[in-house]
């Protein structure tokens, strides 16, 4: 057994108290194996963290991760014109090499900022798959459905190719990789297709992930058609079962903040993307307070700009008091959450939590910073102050990612480089 001990930190534990201690990890197992005092020399291996705040590796409930080609392409419009003006034409010239390009960049970048696992919804995913396996991270993955303007051959095949990708990744990367059918959204998936491959996804035993409720524009259309809001219409259609989690959630109401209360089905908030594309601001505290599961997401980087969780969760924290119109609602401690095993939690990954027994998913937060100093609550350091760069080492199951801050796993000079030459390619053919 070879095993890993992280010493002289500070430690994050569920219970959202930070206490000293060292962590000891038995890395063939991908585990915990206690949190206590005095472990440097049960090690084989040391990573120090001294002056550092040792936390759950981080969990990113939303994204597109190969979206980072399309970073700052198209911006300052709203969701329905960037969606149909710019990033489905450039979209539909994307190549599996693009995807795998793109890809490996967000996923240096989320290791480098302290995130382990993630929930990606896209195309290409066997390449996406395949850089999660090298990069080392964990991740739910599935392929993005959208029917609207496919004929009808066209649009079963992108549907089979979601209930596909969901029963043959499951189970790669040694485990890390589950899987998960992905229609886009309740407007761009024609009802049709919904009523015949629901039930494929079930049969399938995996879980089902899509945008709901995202703008105002999204909501309408499904009153106007079916008579009820679109939660209501998920649920109607089998969509909202305690294993499934929906993005965004911006526009609910009442009664479907109630739905998803007494279903057990998640809700993603991504506030960056939601206030970038003036979508709303999502009833957060509303929604604690009522008993839904809720987690954090960056959504994509064409529209946050990042995939920092730690902006995320400052985010969180203040948009989520604007929207509550009261400074003491998604309290520093909630963020703390939101960052590790709620997330973790919603998505159905076993992770985000920082005791023995546990995976060994863990985020080291240099704090000697300015920005840092004093720590009075290093709880709220995270939710208001903490920055990727201050992130001095990234494990996943049990391995070192990144090492003071040198990534581990991929190289970032020719993964940045090849993203780049991707990227460049890309925009000229979408916009010949």
């Amino acid at each position: 057994m070879a095993t890993l001990a992280i010493t002289d930190g500070r430690v994050l534990l569920p219970d959202a108290t930070v206490t000293r201690a060292d962590v000891l990890i038995d890395q063939d197992a991908g585990e915990i194996l206690e949190v206590g005092d005095d472990l440097a020399g049960a090690g084989d291996e040391t990573l120090n963290a001294a002056n550092a705040l040792v936390t759950p590796g981080f969990v990113n409930g939303h994204c597109h991760v190969a979206m980072t080609l399309l970073r700052g392409y198209a911006d300052d419009k709203t969701l329905d014109a960037w969606l149909q003006e710019d990033i489905w034409p450039a979209e539909a010239e994307l190549t599996p090499e693009d995807v795998h390009a793109g890809a490996e960049l967000g996923l240096l970048e989320m290791i480098k900022s302290g995130t382990t696992a993630f929930a990606d919804m896209y195309f290409e995913v066997p390449e996406i798959a395949d850089a999660v396996e090298t990069a080392g991270l964990r991740a739910r993955l599935g392929h993005g459905v959208v029917t609207v303007a496919a004929d009808d051959e066209a649009a079963r095949e992108d549907a089979q190719t979601s209930i596909d990708v969901a029963r043959d990744l499951d189970g790669m990367a040694d485990g890390r990789i589950s899987t998960a059918f992905m229609p886009h959204s309740l407007t761009t998936v024609g009802e049709e297709y919904l009523d015949e491959f629901v039930p494929k996804a079930r049969e399938a035993g995996v879980p089902i992930h899509y945008h709901a409720n995202e703008t105002a524009d999204e909501v309408a259309p499904i009153v106007e058609e079916h008579g009820m809001r679109p939660l209501a219409y998920a649920a109607e259609k089998g969509m909202l079962e305690s294993e499934d989690f929906v993005a965004h959630g911006v526009h609910v109401d009442e009664s479907e903040i109630s739905l998803l209360a007494e279903a057990g089905t998640s809700v993603i908030h991504c506030p960056a993307s939601n206030m970038k594309l003036a979508s709303g601001m999502a009833p957060v505290q509303r929604m604690l307070d009522a008993g839904v599961s809720v987690g954090l997401g960056t959504d994509g980087a064409a529209s946050n700009n990042d995939l920092s969780l730690l902006d995320e969760a400052r985010d969180a924290a203040m948009i989520g008091k604007l929207a509550a119109e009261d400074a003491s609602a998604v309290s520093s401690e909630s963020v703390s959450e939101l960052l590790t095993h709620a997330t973790a939690d919603a998505i159905g990954i076993d992770t985000g939590r920082l005791e023995s027994g546990a995976p060994a998913d863990l985020a080291v937060i240099d704090l000697e910073k300015p920005h840092l100093t004093p720590a009075h609550d290093l709880v709220s350091h995270l939710a208001y102050a903490v920055a990727a760069a201050d992130v001095r080492h990234t494990i996943c199951d049990g391995q070192v990612l990144m090492r003071d801050r040198e990534v581990t796993t991929l190289d970032e000079d020719a993964v940045r480089e090849r993203a780049h030459e991707h990227a460049t390619a890309l925009i000229d053919r979408a916009e010949a």
